[in-house]
């Protein structure tokens, strides 16, 4: 078995959770309040900006050229894709992104961890901290593809997460965390396997956060 598929197996009922999430599940029948997409949209849009500042940092801390250029197209694929994929439900759900944007608890916990993983982290602990983000959505996408939820954001939600070019992203960073693995002695390897499955535990957290409306409990003034 591979490195990666062990982690799979390992994180499996984590993703099972969020495979029969009711915010998958609703997004997928049509369902979902349009306030609980706009949370989530929001928190994700903040989330991904640190997505991308982690590949970034992998990219940087890369010792072989083309995995360097590779790392930092993925950055660069995910300021340029989904950013702006986000740019477009924002302008579907009628609101505008806030540059003091506040994330809720989990969203704060989650980038944290990415972070923290990015500057104490070898190359292969941050790509195994940042693939179930890739991967779990890329499972999903390939679940529902076939889900008409007959709606205009989530219909176009489904079928990024479902498409080909995303595929071939995923399998990309498959292969290189097998490689990185197979090269780490075995305290590395352990530290891959808690960041990946923590980051599997924030994700299923994540629909909870976006599903139960999750925020601080108090009131910012500006």
């Amino acid at each position: 078995m591979s490195f990666t598929a062990s982690l799979r197996q390992a994180a499996d009922s984590l993703w099972e959770q969020s495979f029969r999430h009711p915010f998958v599940t609703e997004l997928a029948a049509g369902t979902l309040p349009v306030e609980k997409f706009a949370h989530y949209v929001q928190n994700d849009a903040y989330y991904l900006q640190v997505f991308a500042q982690v590949q970034a940092m992998a990219a940087a801390k890369s010792g072989d050229l083309a995995a360097l250029g590779r790392l930092a197209a993925h950055a660069q694929a995910t300021v340029e894709a989904e950013l702006a994929l986000h740019q477009t439900f924002f302008g579907l759900l009628g609101i505008e992104r806030d540059p003091l944007f506040l994330p809720a608890p989990t969203n704060h916990r989650y980038t944290t961890h990415l972070l923290t993983v990015a500057h104490r982290g070898t190359v292969g602990e941050i790509i195994a901290a940042i693939l179930p983000c890739y991967w779990l959505y890329w499972e999903i996408g390939l679940r529902y593809k076939d889900s008409r939820p007959n709606h205009p954001i989530y219909d176009q939600w489904i079928q990024t997460y479902g498409d080909e070019w995303y595929g071939t992203l995923v399998n990309e960073q498959i292969e290189r965390l097998d490689a990185l693995a197979d090269a780490a002695p075995e305290a590395e390897r352990f530290r891959m396997r808690r960041h990946f499955l923590i980051s599997s535990t924030y994700e299923l957290e994540f629909w909870n956060m976006a599903y139960t409306l999750e925020h601080w409990p108090f009131e910012e003034t500006r």
